[in-house]
């Protein structure tokens, strides 16, 4: 059919002719003789190519606007999607973009919003396949059980999908009835179009012609959305008949010409609008409006007398053009940042591949390593789209820098499973140790095992996660009911420990008063006797030990008073303080003590060698006699220094005998 030819606005506005005389025309043809190849010159070949090239660019912008307009007349409810901003969500989190998704499909006009949800779920399914394959890679690395099977549930993806199945139902339920209505819909303009056809008949009267016409043209207007892939041949088709109908029969003028005019004015009111575009800052917004523009040339505005239809049509097109190159400089201008965006991510998928080399040796170490993979991460998410045509790549490089660096990080996990495991069989083997223990009533020799089994468990390092909490609460259920059965047996000891104390508290009254002989072995004798009569009355209550450093305070004004050596006064000052952490069987306190007398040999030690020293170097001068007050000094030091290290010695030995007693 000769209609299904024209199939673009500019053809339906009367461009393109026919070959059916108009009785108005003359029948005469003009000819010439026709051109040789030769007599074309090279000017009018470059002319005729800009030409073409020219019509190319103007139906590059013109096809632009009509496939636009196709869509949006299939499904009016498509419009109201440019007025729901299209954000980059794939710099949303993923409880942003659920939140996004939940906030759209609220909307009634479903289709409005299927292009964000679209990108919400491609953005938000990128993240969430990422994560799970992370926590793969974890439990791979983790898990005891070969047979065990790996599972993860997310209750965001379970949001997630339950708001995407709601705007899945409300489209299918939309596309069910929008099809129903499209199929009845094109068969009406179809036979619209048939009608017209049938218009063309010189026998009927003018006027009955004429209403029913406008009857078809009315019927036309209200016959609602058709296919999209229809869309621009039926309108071609009806608006070539429409003029067909106006140029080839024999209308009345007056009444063709006053709808020529009115046309003409509003086409014309057409073109200053879209001139004001043209100078619109907002270009999405210009061409969201030269899109109902067009719309309207094309759907609600009828055809123009031949003289203007080239001249008219150019320049619509021409201002079109215009407004969709300031449209391409801007996808230029998107299609920069996505290019700026694609070098920020691949220097950050550069940082983690870094990462993913460097060897540390250390948990805390790890955990910093991983928050750093972690902020990359989510840089990379927050730093927008990237070209189309690479993001697949971008993403897949992106990935295996993490995989990367979550394997490097499994294999140093992997190493210290082993270490792990032998933490796990020492921890166990003192949690049968303290159950076995649990229920001994030899408090005495039990409390400091168990004392000892404590510091054991703090000194082992860690168990595999699995495990910690379990073999923990076993320890610490053993120690408590130990200790709580010590803490009752020991008040029931309160009794006699406060007997003691009304004792010692008498006893400080008879040895305040008591007076030397003057007699140093006499005094000597009666002062360990003294001692000897303190430490029988035995324990007092923790809470009044004070009485001890009482007792001690008389016996430091006593030994004063004794004309012993500085050594054997510091010994038996010592010999009671010992004998008194003895009789506490607070094994923590004599290893401390220990630990206090060994360091103080070696600073002794240094002192000595350090001092021996100095003297070498002051006998190996020129003036070594001059410096002999100053020799003098330093081998003085030295003999208080060691005199100071045989007491220490001393002590040490002293506490050191006590423990193989």
């Amino acid at each position: 059919m000769l209609e299904e030819k024209n199939d673009n606005l500019q053809e339906a506005d009367g461009k393109l002719e026919i070959g059916i005389s108009d009785s108005t025309q003359d029948n005469a043809i003009e000819t010439s003789e026709p051109e040789t190849a030769a007599e074309i010159s090279t000017s009018e070949t470059e002319v005729e190519n800009t030409a073409e090239e020219t019509e190319a660019n103007h139906q590059t912008a013109l096809d632009a606007i009509t496939n636009s307009n196709a869509e949006e007349s299939e499904d009016e409810t498509l419009k109201e999607r440019h007025d729901i901003p299209m954000q980059d969500y794939d710099t949303f989190a993923m409880d942003a973009l659920v939140d996004e998704l939940k906030k759209l499909i609220s909307t009634d006009k479903v289709m409005s919003v299927k292009d964000h949800i679209e990108e919400i779920k491609k953005s938000f399914l990128l993240q969430y396949n990422h994560l799970i394959e992370e926590k793969k890679e974890e439990f791979n690395a983790s898990k005891q059980d070969p047979n065990e099977e790996f599972e993860y549930h997310s209750p965001l993806k379970s949001k997630f999908d339950e708001y995407y199945n709601v705007f899945r139902e409300k489209r299918n339920a939309h596309f069910k009835h929008l099809q129903t209505n499209l199929k009845s819909n094109l068969e009406e303009r179809l036979a619209i179009v048939e009608e017209l056809k049938e218009l063309i008949n010189p026998q009927e009267n003018i006027k009955d012609t004429l209403k029913h016409f406008n009857d078809l043209r009315e019927r036309w207007k209200n016959a609602g959305a058709i296919p999209k892939d229809k869309y621009n041949h039926v309108w071609n088709n009806y608006h070539f008949h429409v003029e067909n109908f106006y140029d080839y029969l024999h209308l009345d003028r007056e009444a063709r010409d006053l709808d020529f005019k009115y046309n003409l004015e509003q086409k014309q009111k057409i073109i200053a609008r879209v001139e004001e575009l043209t100078n619109e800052t907002d270009i999405s917004k210009a061409f969201r409006e030269l899109q109902d523009l067009h719309r309207i040339w094309k759907e609600d505005i009828g055809p123009v007398s031949k003289e203007h239809r080239d001249t008219i049509w150019n320049k619509f097109s021409e201002l079109t053009k215009k407004i969709h190159d300031k449209r391409e400089v801007l996808f230029e201008s998107q299609r920069a940042n996505e290019q700026n965006n694609l070098e920020t991510k691949k220097e950050i998928i550069a940082k983690i591949e870094v990462l993913g080399t460097e060897k540390v040796n250390s948990h805390s170490q790890w955990l910093v390593q991983i928050q750093k993979v972690e902020a990359l991460r989510n840089e990379f998410f927050a730093a927008g789209k990237v070209p189309s045509d690479v993001n697949e790549e971008t993403w897949a490089a992106f990935k295996t820098a993490v995989r990367n660096f979550n394997s490097f990080k499994n294999s140093f996990y992997k190493d210290i499973k082993k270490d792990q495991n032998d933490n796990l069989n020492k921890k166990m083997a003192l949690v049968a140790k303290a159950k076995e223990l649990q229920e001994s009533t030899d408090f005495g020799a039990t409390t400091p095992v168990m004392k000892q089994i404590q510091e054991e468990w703090k000194q082992i390092g860690h168990v595999p996660k699995k495990y910690s909490d379990k073999i923990w609460k076993e320890f610490k259920d053993a120690c408590n009911h130990y200790f709580d059965k010590l803490k009752e047996h020991k008040s029931e000891e309160n009794v006699d420990e406060v007997a003691a104390f009304d004792n010692k508290k008498a006893y400080l009254d008879i040895l305040r008063a008591y007076q030397l002989t003057g007699d140093h072995k006499t005094d000597l004798d009666a002062i360990k006797a003294h001692i000897e009569i303190w430490k029988g009355y035995g324990k007092v209550p923790f809470s009044r030990r004070h009485i001890e450093g009482k007792f001690n305070k008389i016996l430091d004004a006593l030994f004063e008073k004794l004309s012993l050596s500085k050594k054997e006064t510091e010994m038996m000052r010592f010999s009671n303080r010992i004998d008194s952490l003895s009789d506490s069987n607070d094994t923590r306190k004599l290893d401390n003590e220990k630990i206090f007398l060994m360091r103080k040999i070696e600073e002794v030690q240094n002192e000595i060698f350090q001092l021996e020293n100095n003297i070498q170097f002051f006998a190996n001068t020129k003036n070594a006699k001059k410096e002999n007050s100053i020799v003098l000094e330093v081998r003085k030091n030295i003999a208080i220094h060691k005199e100071s290290l045989e007491l220490w010695k001393d002590k040490l030995k002293q506490l050191r005998n006590l423990g193989q007693e």
